[in-house]
């Protein structure tokens, strides 16, 4: 696949709504115009990239009204990568279009325009729980998602913490970790170190004593 391949449908796409289309004019791809209005700059790829972007947005000293153009892929991954990058171009005040080459239909995902982000209250709600909820800063900016030591992970120490000595009832384990949701904690067993022995009653698992080992400083940290 060439870039080349994108020009015919996006040229025409471009020429249906009254504009001179004209290729590699100056750095750009493809050029625009209609009328007195600013000129159109849509830079062609044969897949996201870096470059890409970096390319788009130098054309913004030239004019607001920049897109990217990609071939239309198949499958749930490429629509991944459409949606973020999709977001990606309307934070950067790109416009984005896709080219289905078989039968050439455009499709304009975004238009170029200032960015308004839209907050999401609950979502820093969340974040601030979190933040508040956990024990010191146990993790290392950059820490793999998998093992990044959250409040709930903290709590789920706190619990197995007091299980060290045997099996004990959810209500006791509660009262002593001072976790008050010790019991759906270990109930969940998200991590596999408890085991119910029986109706309310939880003990260890091994995994769960290869974890009070493993998380040695948190635990000195939390006991």
């Amino acid at each position: 696949m060439r870039e080349t391949e994108l020009y015919p449908p996006v040229r025409a796409f471009l020429a249906s709504q009254g504009y001179e289309v004209k290729a590699e004019v100056g750095a750009a791809d493809v050029v625009a115009c209609r009328g007195a209005e600013p000129p159109v700059i849509v830079e062609l790829k044969v897949r996201f990239s870096l470059s890409l972007f970096h390319q788009a947005v130098a054309r913004q000293a030239v004019t607001d009204t920049v897109y990217i153009a990609v071939p239309r892929g198949p499958g749930r991954g490429f629509l991944k990568a459409l949606k973020e990058n999709t977001a990606l171009a309307r934070r950067l005040g790109l416009g984005l279009i896709t080219v289905r080459l078989p039968d050439g239909i455009v499709e304009v995902h975004c238009d170029p325009g200032p960015y308004r982000p839209r907050k999401s209250p609950a979502r820093q709600d969340r974040l601030l729980r979190e933040f508040q909820r956990r024990v010191g800063d146990p993790n290392t900016g950059g820490t793999a998602r998998s093992t990044i030591v959250t409040a709930y992970r903290q709590d789920a120490l706190r619990c197995a913490m007091a299980l060290r000595e045997g099996s004990r009832k959810g209500a006791d384990v509660a009262g002593a970790a001072g976790v008050a949701k010790a019991t759906r904690i270990m109930a969940d067993d998200h991590y596999g170190w408890f085991e119910r022995v029986e109706r309310g009653v939880y003990a260890l698992t091994p995994k769960g004593r290869e974890a009070l080992a493993a998380y040695g400083a948190e635990v000195a940290a939390l006991g």
